[in-house]
């Protein structure tokens, strides 16, 4: 869905639904980011960070988890709404593990604005 975007073309709906679903998950927990992946089938999984005593996981590794758990075998993309500027390395891992490397991994502002939208890349 991302290929041939530049920063003046707009995102894709498909790629926008996404970013806005993890931006309603961050909103709506009240956590630091919000995540939400889209599988080979148009399926979404829309996850929060998860911070428990004894389970640490950030919002796009719970929503690459969730899609596994659904019966996901592939990943069309992903996104994260952070305050980061770019995908951490696990993230961009759990992503690249079901996805494959060319997997785009769209990272947005808590405002929604895109930052980045990268491959998973290989792996370390």
């Amino acid at each position: 869905m991302l290929a041939g975007m530049t920063e003046a073309a707009p995102l894709d709906p498909e790629d926008r639904k996404i970013i806005t679903l993890a931006r309603s998950a961050r909103a709506r927990n009240g956590v630091p980011e919000g995540a939400a992946v889209r599988d080979e089938t148009g399926r979404t999984y829309v996850a929060g960070t998860v911070a428990l005593d004894s389970l640490q996981l950030s919002a796009l590794q719970t929503a690459v988890a969730m899609a596994v758990a659904s019966g996901a075998t592939s990943l069309e993309a992903a996104a994260v709404v952070t305050d980061a500027d770019r995908a951490a390395d696990a993230d961009r891992a759990a992503v690249r593990d079901l996805g494959g490397p060319d997997t785009p991994v769209l990272v947005a502002a808590p405002d929604g604005t895109l930052r980045a939208a990268t491959p998973a890349g290989p792996a370390a």
